[in-house]
């Protein structure tokens, strides 16, 4: 069953059209502040939490095609009966799934940095973290990045993964619900399988040093997606519209318009 979605409009006086933005695994709309207030100077923009993230509800069952449906109710709620999605990572993956079921509902197609290929699985230390520190130990942020730093080095990601912490009445806890999310895991890293080819017009962004998507995966995508054009930003791994945030929004813009 579909849920309603946590959500931000970044309302444009320029356009009636729209974009929605989806996140990525253990991100929310947060993430994407400055790329969707900067966006709606030219173009609608509304940002959502997908479901068990940020402060959208936590359920038991996660799917690609049950975070579609999230975003077909959502679309239906605010009255907007077609539009452009851009998705990142797993984010990307609802928006393909998306346009699998409700091609109907868009317009045009960004998938940022991920290919609709099984990949292998690179989340685990995050999951276990997760569940093994107790953060309602933590006095203060500063605490909780002291007990990341056991299984992740890198500054910034460890802020990312930081965003999903929230004030408890004892230290913090999880905005998360890591166990939905973790039991999904393995159908997210999988294959998606489509029921029809996707001619709307679709762009896929990629961070030239991410590696997420290869050569080989263009050719299987342009088997799928028959309108289809590609993008890498240099300089930029998989966090590309963080990393590169001018070239991500210039290749967007040009893209949209």
């Amino acid at each position: 069953m579909a849920v309603k979605l946590f959500h931000k409009v970044y309302p444009s006086s320029n356009s009636t059209e729209y974009l929605f933005i989806l996140h990525g695994l253990f991100g929310m709309l947060d993430n994407w502040h400055n790329i969707a207030r900067k966006l709606s100077e030219h173009i609608n923009v509304v940002t959502v939490d997908q479901r068990n993230h940020g402060k959208s509800p936590h359920t038991d069952a996660m799917s690609f095609e049950l975070m579609a449906e999230d975003l077909a109710l959502l679309m239906s709620d605010l009255g907007i009966e077609k539009a452009s999605i851009l998705g990142h990572s797993m984010g990307g993956k609802t928006a393909m799934k998306f346009a699998d079921l409700h091609p109907d509902k868009l317009n045009k197609l960004i998938i940022v940095d991920i290919a609709p290929k099984k990949y292998r699985p690179g989340h685990i230390i995050y999951f276990e973290a997760f569940k093994s520190i107790d953060f309602s130990k933590c006095e203060s942020r500063k605490d909780a990045d002291q007990a990341l730093t056991k299984v992740e080095s890198n500054f910034s990601i460890r802020q990312f993964l930081l965003k999903n912490l929230e004030k408890a009445d004892r230290g913090y806890k999880l905005k998360l619900n890591i166990s939905s999310i973790e039991a999904f895991y393995p159908k997210m890293i999988d294959e998606l399988d489509f029921h029809w080819l996707i001619n709307l017009p679709t762009l896929f962004i990629d961070g030239a040093k991410s590696g997420y998507i290869s050569d080989s995966d263009k050719l299987e995508i342009e088997e799928v997606f028959t309108d289809v054009s590609f993008e890498s930003i240099a300089d930029a791994g998989h966090w590309v519209h963080a990393e590169q945030p001018e070239a991500f929004f210039n290749a967007t813009l040009a893209f949209l318009q």
